[in-house]
């Protein structure tokens, strides 16, 4: 397993983490060696979305005795009502359904209250207004009864401004193939990397949709963030592809598809050993065509790179600090073994490149920004 830092958190997540969406509606028997077998082998992050009481109790079975080996986040705003899932904002209900929550799952506290599925602007006003749910996550959050504050959406502009207020430590969003050139995501990204937000990727399938090979289908806008796609499915897109692109994107910093057996699980690890072949996501961008040329998607096709420069991960690193150099960036990008000053314009990776970045061009207003600027500061 592979690790990186939850944003600001100082927790160390796997690249891979768990959405239980999906076992909801399996037994114990399904639930608890899924579970076991996604924390043997490295998991450490799970996504707790519902508050039913079965759902509960089994995953309760699955992560006793580990709790100290494992991050979970729970949801304030998912209730349940005769058995069956909905969504309330009443503060006094939601810290009834946190404390069993809690008891349910035999914890003492949660790592990451999540407010839960904020759909839009109006909502968000809600959940941050005085008396709201923010609020009750910030007590629990001195009471000791919750570390971090998150947030769920499927609205990019929403995600920004959470971004933006310096409230919430954690945003989960859907980040997938299906959404690569939607409007003012990669903006949202970009804030979300310089503002240190934990940056969790949903619907990395978007709900499945992306693995239904050869096949046209629809997929909701929930699904991408904004846009409601009808798509022919690549024969060549797999689970190592969807979540290779994923972990590519700015900020990210898990992701969390949903599974419920073994072998579904088994599908996502198998990125973990996968060939840089295996992650290569490039040639199914021209399946959302509304991909810009030009533009760095950070596949690696351009390396290696004569003078080793990471070429991918230091446009990254551009990217993020063009709309603020934060001493964090500058920090990042000092480290790198090799600088833009390093590039000797060879050429080789644009000729390499399927997207027709000006890789060169690039590199120089890369080591204007870091180096030059740098200098005369």
């Amino acid at each position: 397993m592979q690790y990186r830092k939850l944003g600001n958190t100082g927790l160390d997540v796997s690249v891979i983490g768990l959405g239980t969406e999906y076992l909801f509606s399996q037994n114990r028997n399904t639930v608890t060696p899924v579970i076991n077998e996604a924390i043997d082998c490295g998991v450490n992050y799970f996504d707790i979305v519902f508050n039913i009481s079965n759902y509960l109790n089994n995953i309760s079975t699955g992560i006793k005795g580990k709790r100290d080996e494992i991050i979970l986040t729970g949801h304030l705003g998912s209730g349940e009502k005769n058995g069956k899932y909905y969504k309330t904002y009443k503060v006094k209900e939601c810290e009834k359904i946190f404390k069993k929550l809690l008891s349910k799952l035999n914890t003492n506290y949660i790592d990451i209250a999540n407010l839960h599925n904020v759909r839009n602007e109006k909502e968000y006003k809600k959940v941050i207004s005085p008396g709201g749910l923010l609020e009750l996550a910030l007590r629990f959050k001195e009471e000791g009864l919750a570390r971090f504050i998150g947030i769920s959406t499927h609205d990019v502009s929403v995600a920004k401004k959470v971004a933006e207020s310096g409230m919430i430590d954690v945003i989960m969003i859907q980040v997938n193939l299906a959404n690569n050139a939607m409007p003012g995501r990669n903006d949202m990204l970009a804030t979300c990397a310089k503002e240190k937000i934990g940056l969790v990727a949903m619907k990395v399938f978007a709900g499945g949709k992306l693995l239904q090979r050869n096949r046209t289908v629809n997929i909701a806008a929930w699904r991408t963030g904004g846009m409601r796609l009808k798509k022919k499915i690549s024969p060549s897109i797999t689970p190592i592809k969807c979540i290779s692109y994923a972990l590519s994107q700015v900020g990210v910093c898990t992701v969390v598809p949903g599974v419920k057996n073994i072998d579904e699980l088994n599908d996502s690890f198998a990125y973990l050993k996968s060939t840089g072949e295996e992650k290569d996501f490039s040639e199914l961008l021209a399946d959302f065509d509304e991909y810009i040329t030009g533009e760095c998607v950070y596949c690696n096709h351009c390396l290696p790179c004569p003078s080793d420069i990471d070429i991918g991960q230091t446009i990254r690193l551009f990217e993020v600090a063009k709309q603020e150099l934060t001493k964090e960036i500058q920090n990042e990008y000092n480290k790198l073994p090799a600088k833009a000053s390093d590039c000797n314009e060879c050429g080789v990776c644009i000729e390499r490149c399927p997207f027709e970045v000006d890789v060169i061009s690039k590199m120089k207003q890369i080591r204007k920004l870091f180096e030059l600027n740098n200098q005369s500061n």
